[in-house]
């Protein structure tokens, strides 16, 4: 299978190496392009993939062609690809619907729209991704393995996918604010910082493995570490008082509901 990226950028770079990690594909199956001809150079070095001159280029040498471009700039890359019939696009492009990706691209390529998250870059992702009409069952088996290779995946409807975005895609930063809150806490009684912090993200790294290792409900876990009159309840009554559950909830919403809104625009 050979592979194409239009975008050269830090996600295009977490997926490649995650596909030739995964076996998915070979250095000599995979082309990079890029509007900076450096960046795609560099990640040509980095992976030894093949660096291309233009997006036809890229595309004419690929079965499947993933563009990894800001949301702006997706009809214009589309265009410099050239005819598309035929091959499996695959959009990273946040907020782009599957209605604009066929509108800009010619020759009515089948049609897959992702959002992944920036752990990815460590191979500890969360992606969504939605299909159009013409995608196949081996188009989403391929899916499943690029992005299975950088952490999780899951296949929802496409109006779903500005929920996702809210929750996984925005989540991450709102997990850095509760890290770096955590840490604060542990400076303002006497921890020095650096300490501080590792312990923080080592406490949320380790809660989030255990929701998903034990497979068990967070409340069940909560409960399991929550004594009658101890310092837990104490300190989840703080929270309660503060309203986080309620800031995360909103956090979330806000963020779903600007993606839909970035999603219409244009």
């Amino acid at each position: 299978m050979h592979i194409g990226f239009i975008g050269s950028g830090r996600m295009a770079s977490a997926l490649l190496e995650g596909i030739l990690r995964a076996g998915i594909a070979t250095p000599a199956d995979a082309v990079v392009t890029d509007k900076i001809p450096a960046a795609a150079e560099a990640l040509a070095k980095k992976t030894g993939a093949h660096a291309s001159a233009s997006n036809a280029e890229a595309a004419a040498k690929s079965d499947v062609l993933i563009l990894c471009v800001k949301p702006g700039d997706v009809p214009a890359a589309l265009k410099a690809c050239g005819d598309l019939g035929g091959k499996l696009l695959i959009s990273i492009a946040a907020g782009v619907p599957l209605r604009r990706l066929h509108e800009s691209a010619a020759g009515h390529p089948r049609l897959i729209r992702v959002m992944p998250n920036t752990p990815a870059l460590i191979g500890k992702g969360a992606a969504a991704y939605a299909s159009g009409d013409g995608a196949t069952a081996e188009d989403l088996m391929i899916a499943d393995s690029i992005f299975g290779a950088l952490g999780v995946v899951v296949r929802v409807k496409e109006d779903l996918l500005d929920a996702v975005t809210g929750l996984s895609g925005s989540g991450p930063a709102f997990v850095y604010t509760v890290i770096e809150a955590l840490a604060d806490g542990g400076l303002l009684m006497g921890l020095p910082r650096d300490i501080a912090l590792r312990l923080a993200a080592q406490t949320v790294h380790g809660a989030a493995a255990m929701v998903l290792e034990t497979g068990l409900h967070p409340a069940q876990l909560r409960d399991q570490v929550t004594s009658p009159g101890g310092t837990t309840i104490a300190g989840l009554e703080a929270l309660e008082d503060a309203g986080l559950r309620a800031a995360l909830i909103g956090a979330v919403r806000a963020a779903a509901e600007r993606s839909g809104e970035l999603g219409k625009a244009g």
